[in-house]
Formats: structure tokens, sequence, C-alpha cells
């Protein structure tokens, strides 16, 4: 049975480059700051192991993408508990593609507060009715994507990919990718009358998604 660190190192060194290529560069990890501006002090010092990774463009994608490791780590588990069948740990890493990188960390910046906002609800800090992050999912993030003041993007969704599998296996157990597009406020409030996945389809059909560009204007 492998250990946690071999499961860590299988979805880093193996499955990270096979899905999304070779060529990259992190880990950028989550500081406390991370948690702190989410109002959480005391944290578990494991947690700040956790990061994201710059991947750059493929022959088969033009896009920059970056994607979080230390979701589906086993933590809190002991590899004879392991169960292929259940996730493992919060079940879910996030992943976000931008068409240009230019020296931009914003993409970076999102998916580490993202993830931390994650690991915090997984863990009850806003409260035990309030589960981790899942697809069809609508956060606002406070302000223009990217601290950008021309975007009109002020809001994430988290959508199901379908241009690389959704789900993923561990020795561990399983873990979803959630794909996060950037989406603005009336889109999120068209997202509320009818529903995420509809909302994922309009993006579709105009080119906005999966790919998020903080340039973009409004489909709705």
């Amino acid at each position: 049975m492998s250990s946690m660190e071999e499961v860590w190192k299988y979805r880093e060194e193996v499955l990270y480059p096979q899905l999304f290529g070779e060529k990259r560069k992190g880990i950028f990890v989550l500081g406390p700051d991370d948690f702190s501006a989410l109002g959480a002090q005391d944290i578990d010092p494991r947690w700040l192991h956790l990061g994201v990774f710059e991947f750059e463009p493929t022959p088969v994608r033009n896009s920059w993408l970056y994607v979080t490791s230390g979701g589906s780590t086993p933590w809190e588990g002991e590899p004879a508990d392991y169960d292929p069948e259940d996730y493992s740990w919060i079940g879910s890493e996030l992943v976000l593609e931008v068409p240009s990188q230019a020296g931009e960390t914003w993409p970076i910046k999102l998916l580490q507060t993202l993830l931390a906002y994650n690991v915090l609800l997984a863990h009850g800090r806003f409260g035990e009715d309030k589960p981790p992050l899942d697809y069809g999912d609508r956060i606002p993030l406070g302000g223009p994507i990217g601290q950008k003041a021309a975007s009109a993007l002020r809001h994430v969704l988290l959508a199901q990919p379908k241009h690389y599998p959704a789900t993923a296996q561990l020795d561990s157990g399983k873990f979803d990718f959630l794909h996060v597009v950037g989406i603005t406020d009336t889109e999120r409030d068209w997202a509320k009358a009818r529903s995420s996945e509809d909302l994922v389809r309009l993006l579709e059909v105009h080119g906005h998604c999966p790919v998020t560009d903080p340039k973009r204007a409004p489909v709705a």
C-alpha cells in the first residue's frame, strides 16, 4: 500500500504531467496569510504544504493552466485505511485556465485563496452546515478577478471539466477536478434564475469556458 508521500509524488510527478504537460513551475505553497485573510488564525501547519502549479501551453492546449495540489493528499488517514472507492481527504483539486501568462501571478493567488477556503469549509470553520466546494458552486471574489479594475468578472463558478478527466484515482481514493471559470454579476444572477450548468453551456457557446479571460464582456 502506498504511503502518503508516494500518493503525493504520484499526483505531482506522474498524473499531473500526463494530464497537463511537462513544462511547469511551482509548487507555490499557501502561507498563513491565505488563511488569516479568511478569518482563520489557528491552522494546521500541514496545510502550508498545499499549493499551486503553473503549466505552460502544450501542442493540444493553448492556455496557461493552474492546478492546486494537496486537497486530495490523505493527511488524516493511514495507508491501511485507504479506500479507492472513497474520496481522498477533501476529495478535490481546483483548476484554472487563462489565455496568456505575461508574468501574471493572479491565477496562482486566486487558486491559493480558493484552496484555503475549501480547506476551512471542509473543517467546519464556516459552520458544519457548509460543505466543501463542489460543481455548480458560485463564489463571490469581493472585487474584480485578479484585482484588475477593468474586469467585469467578480465571481467564479465551479464547472465539471470536459476536456480532461473530471475525476482522478489515487491509491488513497479518488478526487474531482473543479474547473474554475470567471463570471460577471449579471451572469451570476442569470445562473441563479436558471442553473450553473446552463450558464456553463452559454459560456461555452461564446468561447468563454473553459478559459477565463478577465477582459471579456458579459454574455448574460
